[in-house]
């Protein structure tokens, strides 16, 4: 009778956990479990499905912690997969990419890949215009993350980051949570501890199509940014130490706008310096994650996201290097500006400003933040 019991609880226990399929059963999004499951990094990987009660469908791989595919309802109440990435698990080991990325240990840019931590410089690697960028070469997005799937909405990825990881100091203890909630909202919440001093500073890294048709150039999507301010860059996408007003500029959208409007207008010095926007705007929210950073929303299927945060500011990357040469789900080439990503983070470079907010974590302290991701429709 006890064994009965217990394989009943067992069979229970797996009903409710996020769906991990070792059969050749298709997601909504038309993805094949299989071509996920495999060992890299000696480490297993997977692919995992999270749903809800409205139908809508998000997967993710533990390999990078990235976002997969996300099947929301378009105007006309048709299932559109939002999100560029690929059908297996080889392709995002073999391609360069930060498709659907949890990234770490530090999202963004450092300015010639130094820091100084307690009077001591820290060399790390110099990966994009001689800075170091998303945690360098071998940042979190390569990396096997451990996955513990909680139930149908909830799958928690562990990474535990050894003292030197790409030169950044501390034995690192990482945890992003993904939660499907009923309202359509994909909500992330990341926890970091560490036994040295070190910096952290996470996001997601999902590039945006909210057309569900990656052919389609994410121009004419109308984009809101609740910031007064960026951070301007310079001609190697590093920011200045400026935080300056967006009125009267391109920068500008604290009124809604299309995100073609202003994109090739490269006598602003910011636009021809970022190839298009791959900025940081400061936001007006104040920490404040109840209010609305950012609302970016497609008019040919209706679909809209809202962005929420609890951190101080948000990348607004147009896709501006994608050239075609890539291919991703279903064998489509992803062109310029065929999405948009908008990454929730402290500034770039923050080790190297102390004027801006820290990113510094202590032994002892936990590193927290937030990032909800809200679907809906505009019909």
């Amino acid at each position: 009778m006890k064994k009965q019991l217990l394989s009943i609880g067992i069979i229970a226990l797996t009903l409710i956990s996020c769906k991990t399929t070792t059969k050749n059963e298709l997601t909504l999004s038309g993805l094949n479990p299989k071509n996920f499951q495999k060992e890299v990094n000696q480490m297993p990987v997977n692919l995992y499905t999270l749903t809800n009660k409205a139908g809508m469908e998000v997967c993710i791989t533990n390999f990078g912690g990235r976002i997969v595919s996300i099947m929301v309802p378009d105007k006309e109440g048709k299932m559109k997969d939002v999100v560029l990435g690929f059908d297996s698990i080889a392709d995002y080991v073999n391609i360069p990419s930060d498709f659907g990325a949890s990234i770490g240990r530090y999202a963004n840019r450092i300015k010639d890949g130094r820091m100084v931590i307690d009077g001591k410089t820290i060399q790390l690697p110099q990966n994009n215009f001689g800075h170091c960028l998303h945690g360098g070469p071998k940042g979190w997005q390569y990396q096997v993350y451990e996955a513990k799937p909680i139930n149908a909405h909830k799958l928690e990825l562990i990474r535990n980051s050894p003292d030197g990881d790409e030169n950044f100091p501390g034995n690192v203890v990482a945890k992003v949570t993904y939660t499907l909630t009923d309202d359509n909202a994909i909500d992330i919440k990341y926890e970091a501890t560490t036994d040295k001093k070190t910096v952290i500073n996470m996001t997601n890294h999902s590039y945006f199509n909210l057309s569900g048709n990656p052919e389609l150039p994410i121009t004419d999507n109308i984009l809101y940014v609740n910031a007064d301010k960026f951070t301007p860059v310079d001609s190697t996408y590093m920011t200045t130490g400026e935080i300056l007003p967006v009125t009267n500029t391109p920068m500008d959208f604290t009124t809604p706008k299309p995100i073609g409007k202003d994109i090739t207008d490269y006598s602003y010095p910011q636009i021809k310096n970022g190839n298009g926007y791959d900025h940081n705007w400061v936001l007006n929210t104040a920490g404040d994650i109840k209010q609305i950073a950012a609302k970016l929303s497609s008019p040919v299927s209706g679909i809209t996201l809202e962005v929420y945060t609890d951190e101080p500011g948000i990348q607004v990357y147009t896709g501006n290097f994608l050239d075609g040469t890539v291919k991703g789900k279903k064998g489509i080439a992803y062109k310029q500006r065929t999405a948009v990503c908008l990454e929730t983070q402290h500034y770039p470079d923050s080790p190297n400003k102390p004027e801006w907010p820290s990113t510094i974590l202590e032994p002892g302290q936990t590193y927290h933040s937030h990032c909800i991701f809200k679907f809906s429709v505009e019909k």
